[in-house]
């Protein structure tokens, strides 16, 4: 933080801006509806609060210094910004930006779509996206909230949640199909996410074969995943509500069994130690109703993506 004597007053760097400008104390008095003797207090006080001479005194004409017309410059820009910011403040008192943290797959298959409708709520509101992988220290990280998958385990924020989750087994149809039990998957290459490495392993305990954690080519984010699988690279387990489009046009199958529940679900957070801002508020407000509305519209997973009947376990 800059000490305190380097922070004029607003009243001598707007006298001083206007001197620059008109030239004359008298006219920057009619200017600013002070007397010429403010004006001129103004300006020797700013003087002797920065040791410096900025005026050149020539009769009825003040002039600046070289260095006080640099100086100028700075300040009529400090002074812009400050007026500027005053006024986008009256204008829209609950407004702001929001940059908020966000998974690349839950940004782009749930949150993208329903942004528009914010934005036409709160127009108010700027939202900036930026992609987090893993949870982080808000402390001056610039962010106001995040999306965080898993349980609730984030510590010093409070939570919304968003959406529970279901994954799928899913393969290429040109790799295998339906498969007879779910033991066949260890006869098939396997693709994982570096952030949920047991999920194989889990999804064999749930039909019956605990105590397994078979290997797995890895993958940091679902995008590439689903890809592999697409491309045959091997079965993978993959959220229901990213992969809506791939099963519909039949790019990848479900091989086994339904979906099952998946051990996390998505969370907005924000930090539990900071005042409420205007543009987290009505984020938060908004997002609740859209989490509700999206639970009461999902579609039955398990009826819809159910295998053959030698699917069942």
């Amino acid at each position: 933080m800059l000490p305190r004597r380097y922070l004029p007053s607003i009243a001598s760097l707007m006298a001083l801006e206007s001197v620059a400008r008109l030239g004359t104390a008298s006219a920057a008095a009619e200017e600013l509806a002070l007397t010429q003797g403010a004006i001129s207090r103004a300006l020797k006080a700013l003087e002797d609060q920065l040791g410096v001479t900025l005026l050149n005194r020539d009769r009825q004409r003040l002039r600046l210094t070289p260095a006080a017309e640099d100086y100028v410059v700075e300040v009529r820009r400090a002074l812009e910004t400050l007026a500027s910011a005053s006024l986008t403040l009256r204008a829209n008192p609950t407004g702001g930006s929001l940059n908020l943290a966000i998974l690349p797959a839950f940004g782009m298959h749930w949150l993208a779509p329903r942004l528009a409708s914010f934005a036409r709520a709160h127009p108010e509101v700027t939202v900036n996206l930026s992609t987090r992988l893993r949870p982080f220290e808000f402390e001056g990280s610039g962010f106001d909230a995040a999306i965080h998958y898993g349980r609730q385990d984030w510590p010093g924020v409070d939570y919304l949640k968003l959406m529970d989750e279901d994954i799928l087994a899913v393969a290429a149809p040109s790799l295998t199909g339906p498969l007879a039990r779910p033991d066949d998957i260890l006869a098939h290459p396997l693709l994982q996410m570096q952030s949920r490495p047991g999920d194989w392993g889990r999804w064999l305990a749930h039909h019956g074969l605990p105590g397994q954690r078979p290997p797995g080519m890895m993958f940091d984010q679902f995008a590439t995943l689903t890809q592999g699988a697409v491309h045959g690279l091997g079965l993978a387990l993959i959220p229901t509500f990213l992969i809506q489009r791939e099963l519909a046009e039949g790019r990848l199958i479900p091989i086994f069994g339904p979906s099952i529940p998946a051990l996390g679900s998505y969370h907005l957070v924000w930090p539990q130690n900071r005042p409420p801002r205007g543009p987290l508020t009505s984020f938060r407000t908004w997002a609740c109703a859209e989490a509700k509305d999206a639970a009461l519209t999902a579609p039955g997973t398990a009826a819809k993506h159910a295998s053959p009947d030698r699917s069942t376990p």
